[in-house]
């Protein structure tokens, strides 16, 4: 079943802030369209609204933190993450304050509303902040998941969602921690290690793959920073063979981060699905997908490629 990310936001952050007082919400003009009105109508002194102001956003958020406040930032990925990245660099990871950063729309998945909006680079700017944990949530009871996780944890931390719908890869919510990772599928042939709605289309690889006798480990990566580098070097040594798949650049992302691990551990061949230094555009998310190669049958293309390299 399809469900949108935006569901289960709001609760997952309203369960958190029942329980923990100190929790505060922070948006930039975006309450009504990230459904953040229920917030403030259940808590309105911990509510604020910055307006169009996102650089002034996080600034506030790294000052509120240091109060021993939990601020959660909530937005739009490419507004919430490149926009004030040096109020996130100088104010919240350089001193390693307790600000949680949760960004919508990131992805080609952001469709119609163009290339402006769309987010292809936040993985790599914010994995490449020392302190800062990265999280890809891969359906709505990861998402739950990954937000009750992340309050717990103390220090920076960024959840990446999609735009809208994500089809269910769990039945129930599963605990997620910072570096670890859920191998979905195993097999003998190649490795694909996905993120977020990437990990929908993996499993429609694996399955395809299946049907032509190749066997397939499906790896959903949904700690980005730090990586979960035992499970994929572990897989790599059975499979030889891996490919990674995200809806982002494949320059400096969940790709970057498997590459920069299996070459100092364990070399194998490498397929990178993803968005190959281009720009996005306005479109259907399906047509994206299919226009810029981030479809189920990408990733076979890129596993018998990867399997066809292996010594």
């Amino acid at each position: 079943m399809r469900r949108s990310f935006r569901t289960i936001l709001i609760d997952a952050i309203m369960k958190n802030a029942k329980d923990n007082p100190q929790v505060v919400v922070l948006n930039a003009d975006s309450a009504r369209a990230l459904c953040l009105t229920k917030f403030g109508e259940s808590y309105p002194d911990r509510m604020f609204s910055l307006g169009i102001s996102e650089a002034d956003m996080l600034a506030t958020a790294a000052g509120m933190s240091t109060t021993g406040l939990i601020p959660i930032v909530v937005g739009f990925s490419m507004f919430v993450t490149e926009k004030p990245f040096e109020q996130i660099r100088q104010a919240i990871a350089y001193p390693n304050l307790n600000v949680k950063i949760i960004a919508t729309h990131a992805g080609l998945c952001v469709g119609k509303d163009g290339a402006t909006h769309q987010a292809l680079e936040d993985i790599a700017v914010m994995r490449v902040l020392p302190n800062f944990k990265v999280f890809v949530a891969a359906d709505v009871s990861q998402t739950e998941s990954a937000i009750d996780s992340m309050i717990l944890h103390e220090g920076p931390a960024y959840l990446r969602l999609g735009r809208d719908l994500a089809e269910d890869i769990y039945s129930e919510p599963k605990s997620i921690v910072p570096g670890g990772s859920d191998t979905l599928t195993e097999g003998m042939d190649v490795t694909i290690v996905a993120c977020g709605l990437m990990v929908e289309q993996a499993l429609k690889a694996a399955d395809e793959l299946k049907n032509m006798g190749v066997s397939a480990s499906v790896i959903n990566a949904y700690s980005v920073k730090p990586l979960d580098e035992n499970t994929i070097i572990s897989s790599a040594r059975i499979t030889g063979a891996v490919v990674s798949a995200e809806d982002h650049s494949v320059i400096g992302g969940l790709g970057s981060a498997i590459a920069e691990t299996l070459v100092k551990n364990y070399p194998v061949p490498m397929e990178f699905i993803g968005v190959n230094d281009h720009f996005g555009e306005s479109g259907d998310q399906d047509e994206l997908y299919k226009k810029y190669g981030l479809t189920h049958k990408n990733i076979v293309e890129a596993s018998l490629k990867a399997i066809n390299r292996k010594v």
